[in-house]
């Protein structure tokens, strides 16, 4: 079973302001490739710096959406689905990205690890950090990356639950 988590972080309220994306490809159970990139997001307001600490500084000179899709693309191929921890968020950033860029958004489904926390153990809270702690994950919250492979490594766990790996 192949998927590819997906953790956004973003500059403000907009759904097209990416400025960071973590991406970790799971294949067979074992991550086999970490990413991240920093993107230029459309307006230079960075609301969120507080939460990721990325300013525009930090974003500037590099590509906007459009020139780190291409990777994304690349990662999910032969995936089955994209998991994120919250899942409507980030398809919904990702759809706002799309759509600002002029690019059709993927058609793979998406699954929620914050979602499958709560149905698989009744995890409660199933705020990112609150389930890490649960499995004893270590996490760099609001780390794109840091946020993928925790979400990747949380969606082993139900994989395994389930018996699927």
């Amino acid at each position: 079973m192949n998927f590819l988590a997906i953790d956004f972080e973003t500059a403000d309220y907009g759904a097209d302001s990416a400025c960071a994306v973590g991406l970790v490809r799971v294949e067979s159970g074992v991550i086999v490739t970490r990413e991240a990139h920093l993107i230029r997001p459309p307006r230079k307001r960075m609301h969120f710096e507080y939460v990721h600490g990325i300013s525009w500084n930090d974003v500037k000179d590099k590509p906007a959406f459009a020139g780190v899709y291409p990777r994304m693309q690349e990662l999910m191929e032969g995936v089955e689905f994209l998991v994120a921890h919250n899942a409507r968020f980030d398809k919904g950033v990702l759809g706002g990205c799309c759509f600002s860029a002029n690019i059709d958004m993927p058609t793979i489904p998406f699954k929620c690890t914050m979602n499958l926390a709560r149905q698989v153990w009744n995890i409660r809270p199933t705020n990112l950090p609150a389930v890490c702690r649960h499995f004893g994950i270590r996490l760099n919250h609001h780390d794109a990356t840091s946020d993928a492979e925790a979400c990747a490594k949380i969606m082993i766990e139900v994989l395994k639950a389930q018996g699927k790996l």
